[in-house]
């Protein structure tokens, strides 16, 4: 907390902001404004809205702080960041970016906001260290809108590839420094962030679709075409890293492409030895890398999805209850933070002391349990207690007289 207090001027805000983090990293089953600020010994949620929606800070220059604490503590020559984007499915159409789309929360079309993350993943852990909310064209369209949900004035659509590049782009010009850039399809297909990247010198790992087409030196090809002509001698069995079953183990072969520009360009296909399902990325490097690098890289795509999960199920990333974006930017920037405190811990942790036999390294999850019990204390006043339930009952009373009358007026 020591290294974003400065952000705030004022004592208040910034006691308060360490309530919030605290809260983020608490055992809540849910965590918003009126559960932590009960959590943490507050009459009334009004401060913790206030800090999130109204108090002056910038969220963006605690992000870069979260940026430079992970990078500091998990600081890795051949760290990969991974792009990705998650969905948090929202009712109605007042919270910012929302709209019916597809999110891979559901696996479905739904009424969804939907947000890119990069995450740096190195060898001592991983963790997100920038974020960007993906605002439709049905919101960028609609200036009256994105004014009232408090997006800045010059908000114009970008598309979620165009939004890795900004990301990318500005962990890149903060000085600090990453050997490999891994995504999905969706950043794959993209030529943009692909020259961006290049142009930058760094080295991707990107997946793209099987009928997307490369260029060798016996011409153009469909991806799926390509992986017809392999050899059987070609494939090689190697781990994409240890998953939550032991190492995964696929077979891989890569294909060297066609292109004048400097740089090694090649097309790597990874195939399941029990289903043969395959699977293509597009690679990028300045100078030959081994296949075993590429497939490392390959394989540090899943880290995206296991911050995913711990961020939302640790740290409450998709929890957060506010409608505007500026109070959006901020609850996800301090659920970052929460998260970055309990990925570095960890990272201390097993360098420091390894476990003992007959028990597994620290996790996340039981570095916040401990955490929660020997140095969070949450208040258990009885009184307090009471105090909150008759304060929800006489807001939701007034809720319920605020809604009959907006319905009597109606009819």
């Amino acid at each position: 907390m020591g290294r974003i207090a400065g952000r705030f001027k004022r004592v208040e805000p910034r006691r308060r902001v360490r309530r919030l983090v605290l809260g983020l990293l608490s055992d809540l089953p849910r965590k918003n404004c009126w559960t932590i600020a009960e959590w943490a010994g507050e009459t009334t949620p009004d401060g913790m809205q206030h800090l999130l929606g109204r108090a002056k800070w910038d969220a963006d220059a605690v992000r870069d702080d979260v940026r430079g604490y992970v990078v500091e503590h998990l600081h890795d020559d051949q760290a990969v960041l991974v792009v990705d984007e998650t969905g948090d499915v929202k009712k109605g159409t007042g919270t910012v970016g929302v709209q019916r789309q597809y999110t891979g929360t559901a696996g479905r079309i739904e009424n969804a906001q939907v947000a890119v993350y990069l995450v740096y993943a190195g060898r001592r852990g991983h963790t997100a260290v920038d974020r960007e909310l993906y605002v439709p064209r049905s919101w960028t369209a609609d200036h009256d809108r994105c004014r009232a949900a408090g997006l800045p004035e010059e908000t114009s659509f970008a598309t979620k590839p165009e939004l890795a590049t900004r990301m990318v782009t500005r962990f890149l010009d903060a000085d600090h420094r990453a050997a490999w850039v891994a995504a999905d399809e969706v950043y794959g297909g993209n030529p943009h962030l692909r020259t961006a990247l290049e142009e930058r010198g760094t080295g991707y790992v990107l997946a793209v679709a099987c009928s997307h087409e490369v260029t060798t030196a016996a011409g153009k090809f469909r991806a799926d075409a390509l992986a017809k002509k392999v050899p059987r001698r070609a494939w090689q069995k190697l781990s994409a890293g240890a998953g939550a079953k032991g190492p995964r183990y696929y077979d891989w072969a890569v294909i060297d492409l066609a292109d004048s520009r400097p740089g090694i360009r090649q097309l790597l296909i990874r195939r399941n030895h029990r289903t043969g399902e395959l699977a293509y990325y597009r690679c990028y490097s300045r100078a030959p890398v081994p296949l075993t690098e590429l497939v490392r890289v390959a394989g540090s795509r899943w880290r995206v999805e296991e911050f995913f999960k711990a961020g939302k199920g640790l740290a409450g990333l998709d929890e957060h209850q506010v409608r505007r974006y500026p109070s959006w930017s901020r609850w996800v920037t301090l659920a970052m933070l929460a998260h970055a405190f309990l990925a570095v811990v960890r990272a201390d942790e097993h360098a420091r002391h390894p476990a003992p036999d007959g028990l597994i390294r620290l996790t996340c999850n039981e570095i916040q349990r401990l955490f929660t019990t020997l140095v969070a204390r949450p208040v258990q006043d009885t009184a307090h207690r009471l105090g909150w339930s008759a304060w929800r009952r006489r807001h939701q009373a007034r809720s319920q007289t605020s809604y009959y009358q907006r319905r009597t007026a109606h009819t």
